[in-house]
């Protein structure tokens, strides 16, 4: 499988990750509001280690997450893509989409619009039958990103994340899917 050098929206460039990103994206995984609904903020070493894996997960399977970019606007917005969750429960190995933006940039569509556009490469490049997206049930804004992009949750797919400690308020987590269309 070939890996796409970018992907282009009406307003994105969702392309490869620079090292000019790592402090951008450092400050967003520092930033509480963007972290609220993970177990911690992240240190700049955690940060940059994460881009590294994104960078890897590309290299190894044709896709990952993009850096996303507003030409004209901010050089990075934060990231929107694909991943192999490196856990196990009941319903992987499967391959996730996700974002993360900066605060700044919320509200302004560009997760849906990035999300969609890894979705039809997920569904046409790539050939996948189905994405699952995942976050803990307070965090209704990425639940409705997920349900604008056409996402379906079943209550029974629901699950404790296996990467949190138990007792812990963020382990349970609700999971949407998306299917190839036929």
């Amino acid at each position: 499988m070939n890996a796409a050098e970018h992907l282009r929206t009406e307003r994105l460039l969702l392309r490869p990750w620079r090292d000019e990103d790592r402090a951008p994206y450092a400050a967003l995984n520092a930033d509480p509001a963007v972290m609220e609904y993970f177990l911690a903020a992240l240190t700049r070493d955690q940060s940059d280690a994460m881009v590294d894996r994104f960078i890897t997960h590309h290299e190894e399977h044709g896709f990952g997450p993009w850096a996303v970019e507003v030409p004209g606007i901010s050089p990075l917005v934060g990231y929107v893509g694909l991943l192999i969750p490196r856990f196990e429960t009941s319903f992987t190995p499967c391959v996730e989409i996700g974002w993360r933006l900066a605060r700044e940039h919320w509200g302004k569509g560009y997760a849906i619009e990035a999300a969609r556009a890894v979705i039809l490469d997920a569904f046409g490049r790539l050939g996948l039958d189905e994405i699952v997206s995942f976050t803990v049930p307070a965090n209704v804004r990425s639940q409705s990103v997920m349900q604008r992009l056409g996402m379906t949750r079943f209550e029974a797919d629901d699950f404790d994340h296996p990467n949190v400690p138990e007792g812990h308020p963020l382990r349970r987590h609700v999971l949407y899917r998306i299917r190839r269309p036929a």
